[in-house]
């Protein structure tokens, strides 16, 4: 891995971080942010390795210093969404390489979104569970929303990405 690689995903994870506490709505159990944004481009980009550490590393060190809840017995499944989510998009892409379009980006960042959501959801009644505070409408309440504002996010995504690839692209060689 070279230096201007290794200081790209850094920078992808710096904005992960920062993108993550920038949360322009925060309701209960949804957030609408745009953190998904660099781990996007690192999978598209680099691959599902790079993807999947942008969202693993990020997401630690956003859940360890600003979540407010720092390290605790379920830390780990609020970290594997994102995590997951840049190797599945790393791993799409990997597959669609020759063929990033809007439309294959718009269907990889959907998929992303739904399968963050699924896990989120999956880690929210895990932990509602274990802390005592479980409820079928904080849990799941909310998932229909998560869903319209993922594929939302997805189409911004698609629309933002393809440039910003190719800016990062001419930085990291």
């Amino acid at each position: 891995m070279t230096t201007k690689r290794l200081t790209t995903i850094s920078m992808l994870i710096a904005m992960k971080v920062i993108l993550s506490i920038l949360t322009p709505v925060k309701l209960l159990n949804f957030k609408f942010t745009f953190e998904a944004f660099p781990i996007l481009a690192a999978g598209l980009l680099f691959g599902k390795l790079e993807g999947f550490l942008v969202g693993f590393i990020g997401s630690f060190l956003y859940q360890l210093l600003f979540s407010g809840y720092g390290f605790t017995a379920t830390t780990i499944l609020w970290i594997l969404p994102h995590a997951l989510s840049g190797l599945a998009v790393g791993y799409l892409a990997g597959k669609k390489k020759d063929n990033l379009n809007f439309n294959t980006i718009s269907l990889i960042a959907i998929f992303s979104a739904l399968l963050v959501t699924t896990l989120n959801t999956l880690a929210l009644f895990i932990d509602a569970k274990v802390y005592g505070y479980y409820s079928k409408a904080l849990v799941f309440g909310s998932i229909p929303l998560k869903i319209i504002s993922g594929i939302m996010l997805a189409v911004i995504y698609a629309t933002l990405l393809p440039k910003t690839i190719e800016l990062i692209k001419k930085i990291a060689k």
